[in-house]
C-alpha cells in the first residue's frame, strides 16, 4: 500500500468543495502539519480562503465542508477549529503503513522524482594559496550538503570549484616561496609582512629546492631588491599610506621576480600553485566533499571571454572610460557605486573575470545557478547581479547564498585566522581533533547565514549532549537490535504494522512520514540544517520509544512490526546523515 496522504486529503476536500461551492471546486487547497500533535496530521485553511468571497462566516463554512467530505477509511476524523481550520487526523493504519515504505524503498526514501531541472552549485572556490581553514570548512560542508540534498530532492546538480589561478595573490604566493626558496642558499632578501609567512610555504621552498636545485637561485638579494620602495616602520601598520606603502614593495617584488626569473618565472607559479590545489583537493576528498568540475580562472583569459565580455557589455552603453580605465556602470543596476573592470594599463580586473565567469554558467545551459559565497562578500552580490542583467541573461536564475565564518573555540579560547600571516586552524587539524562526522555535522547546524560557535569539547564528546553522537547512537541501536533478532528485511516488509499503536510508536510514524517533504523544503530554503534538525528530532523520538518498549518481546506479530519500525527508523537516519556527508555507524 502506498498512499500520499496530501494528495488523498486533497480529492477528499476538492470533492467537498464540489458539492458546497462547485465553482470554487479547483481552488488551490493549502495543507500543513499542525505545530501540535493533538491539533491531527494535517490542517487547512480553504474555508477562511473562501469565506469573504462566499459570503460566509468561516466556522460555518468549514463546518459545511466537513460534513460533505466523503468518507474514507484512511481519515480517522476531521474536525473544525479556531477561526476556521478543518484538522485531519489519520488511520493508525495509513501512520504507520510509512514503516514499510521506507523499508522497501531504502536507500532512495525520501528522494524526489526527477524534475530534469540542471543547477550549478559552486563553493569553496578559495583562493588556493593556502591550507583550507576553518572558515572555508563551513562553506565547504553546507555547499555539499546542499548539493547533495538539491540531487536527492532531483534536480540535476553540478559541483564546481572556481580557480583563482590568475589574480594577484597567486603572484605573492609564488614570490612568497620564491623568497622563502632563495633564503635556503643564503640569499636574504627578506619576505615583506604582507607576503605568506606561513611554514607550508616554508615547505614548498624545500619541495622546489629539492625537485629543481638552485635552477631559480642564481640572484643576489641586491637584485631582488632593485629599485623596490622600502617598507614604512612597523609602528605605522594601521596607518592607510603605510598599507599602500606595504602593497607597492609587495607589487614591486614581484615585478623583479618576473624579470629575473623570466620564463622561469612560470615554473615558479606553477609549481605553488599545483602543490596548494593539490593540497586542497586532497583535502576536500578526505572531508567527504568532492566536485564535478574544477573551473579556471585562467581559461577565461585564454579563450578571450573575459574581452568578449566586457565588449559585450561596452556596445550594449554600460561601459565608459574615465582616467584611462573602463567602468561598468555598477550604480545603474542596485550597486553603491561603479566598478573597474580594466585598469588604466590594460590589465582586466578580478571582477571582469567574475563577470565573465558568470556569462559562461549561463552559456552552459544551468537552468539556476547557486554561488555560495563568505558573508564578507556580501557587497559583492548587487554588482555580480547587475552585470548579468546588464548582459542581457536573467538575473532571477542567479542565487546568491552567503555563509558566515565558523568561529572555533579551544579550551575557551577563540583562535584567529589569517592565511597571509599564517596563524590558522587548518581544517585538516580541525578534522584530527574531532573526526570527519562532527566537522561535517556541526557546520550545518545553524543557517548558513548565522554566525556559529564551533563548540570543541561538545564535538569530543560521548554524550546526548553531542548532537552527532546522539544521531549516530540511534541509528546504532536500531541497528543492535534488528542484529540481535537476525532476521532479513523481507521479514520486516510482511510485518503487520497494525500492531504499532501506542502514542509514542505513532508519533514516530507520523515523524518518519515528513522525512520526504524534509528533504523537498531544506532543497528549496538552500537550508540542508533542516535536514540536521529534522534527525534529532527522529533520535529523541526513537530513543524515547526504545527506552520505554521492548522489541523482542514473545508475541510475534508486535515484534515483527516493532524490528520493522527500527529499520525503518535505521533507514532514514542513514539516509539523512548521508545528504549531511555523515557516516551511519551499525556499533558504537
Amino acid at each position: 500500500m502506498s498512499i500520499d496522504p496530501k494528495t488523498l486529503l486533497t480529492e477528499l476536500i476538492g470533492a467537498a468543495l464540489k458539492s458546497v461551492a462547485p465553482a470554487h471546486a479547483d481552488s488551490p487547497i493549502v495543507l500543513e502539519r499542525p505545530r501540535q500533535a493533538g491539533h491531527g496530521d494535517f490542517a487547512t485553511n480553504i474555508a477562511m480562503q473562501l469565506a469573504r468571497t462566499l459570503k460566509r462566516n468561516p466556522r460555518d463554512l468549514a463546518n459545511l465542508l466537513r460534513t460533505e467530505l466523503p468518507p474514507s477509511k484512511w481519515v480517522e476524523k476531521a474536525e473544525v477549529a479556531g477561526a476556521g481550520f478543518i484538522n485531519f487526523t489519520f488511520a493508525p493504519a495509513l501512520k504507520t503503513a510509512v514503516v514499510r515504505e521506507a523499508i522497501v524503498q531504502g536507500k532512495d526514501w525520501g528522494r524526489g522524482t526527477s524534475s530534469g531541472v540542471k543547477v550549478q552549485v559552486e563553493f569553496v572556490s578559495a583562493n588556493p594559496t593556502g591550507p583550507l581553514h576553518v572558515g572555508h570548512g563551513r562553506g565547504a560542508a553546507y555547499g555539499a550538503s546542499l548539493a547533495d540534498v538539491l540531487a536527492f530532492a532531483g534536480f540535476d546538480v553540478s559541483r564546481e570549484y572556481y580557480v583563482n589561478d590568475a589574480g594577484r595573490q597567486m603572484d605573492i604566493l609564488a614570490l612568497s616561496t620564491w623568497l622563502r626558496y632563495l633564503a635556503l642558499f643564503g640569499i636574504e632578501a627578506g619576505l615583506p609582512p604582507n607576503a605568506y609567512q606561513g611554514e607550508y610555504v616554508v615547505d614548498m621552498a624545500r619541495e622546489l629546492r629539492n625537485a629543481h636545485g638552485d635552477r631559480f637561485a642564481h640572484v643576489t638579494a641586491a637584485d631582488v631588491l632593485e629599485g623596490v620602495p622600502a617598507l614604512p616602520p612597523a609602528e605605522r601598520s594601521d596607518d592607510k599610506d603605510a598599507k599602500a606603502q606595504r602593497e607597492q614593495h609587495l607589487d614591486a617584488l614581484i615585478g623583479n621576480a618576473r624579470r629575473l626569473l623570466g620564463e622561469d618565472y612560470l615554473w615558479v607559479f606553477g609549481f605553488a600553485l599545483n602543490e596548494q590545489l593539490g593540497d586542497v583537493r586532497e583535502d576536500l576528498q578526505e572531508f567527504g566533499v568532492r566536485f564535478d568540475k574544477w573551473f579556471s580562472e585562467r581559461s577565461l583569459f585564454d579563450t578571450g571571454l573575459v574581452e568578449r565580455a566586457v565588449s559585450q557589455l561596452e556596445r550594449a552603453g554600460h561601459i565608459y572610460v574615465q582616467n584611462g580605465a573602463k567602468w561598468f556602470r555598477s550604480s545603474a543596476f542596485g550597486d553603491e557605486k561603479d566598478r573597474v573592470v580594466q585598469r588604466d594599463n590594460g590589465i582586466y580586473t578580478y571582477f571582469a573575470s567574475d563577470i565573465a565567469y558568470h556569462l559562461n554558467k549561463y552559456e552552459r545551459g544551468f537552468d539556476r545557478m547557486i554561488d555560495i559565497w563568505g558573508a564578507d562578500h556580501h557587497g559583492y552580490a548587487p554588482r555580480v547581479r547587475g552585470a548579468v542583467e546588464a548582459l542581457g541573461l536573467n538575473p532571477a536564475k542567479l542565487d546568491v547564498a552567503l555563509v558566515q565564518f565558523a568561529v572555533l573555540y579551544r579550551d575557551g579560547q577563540k583562535t584567529s585566522m589569517s592565511t597571509r600571516a599564517g596563524e590558522f586552524v587548518t581544517l585538516r587539524e580541525l578534522r584530527g581533533e574531532v573526526g570527519k562526522d562532527a566537522c561535517r555535522f556541526f557546520y550545518v547546524l545553524r543557517k548558513s547565514d548565522q554566525h556559529l560557535d564551533f563548540d570543541l569539547d561538545l564535538a569530543r564528546s560521548q554524550s546526548n549532549e553531542n548532537p552527532v553522537y546522539y544521531v549516530q547512537y540511534a541509528h546504532a541501536r536500531a541497528c543492535s537490535a534488528l542484529r540481535k533478532w537476525g532476521g532479513g528485511s523481507a521479514e520486516l516488509m510482511e510485518s503487520d504494522t497494525a500492531a504499532l499503536g501506542s502514542e509514542r510508536e505513532l508519533g514516530l510514524c507520523a515523524r518518519l512520514s515528513v522525512f520526504p517533504e524534509v528533504v523537498q523544503t531544506a532543497a528549496s530554503d538552500y537550508a540542508p540544517h533542516q535536514v540536521a534538525f529534522y534527525l534529532r528530532e527522529l533520535a529523541a523520538d526513537f530513543h524515547s520509544w526504545y527506552n520505554a518498549e521492548r522489541m523482542l518481546v514473545d508475541e510475534e506479530t508486535v515484534k515483527l512490526a516493532r524490528l520493522a519500525l527500527a529499520g525503518a527508523v535505521r533507514q532514514t537516519l542513514a539516509n539523512g546523515l548521508a545528504l549531511l556527508g555523515v557516516s551511519a555507524p551499525e556499533s558504537m
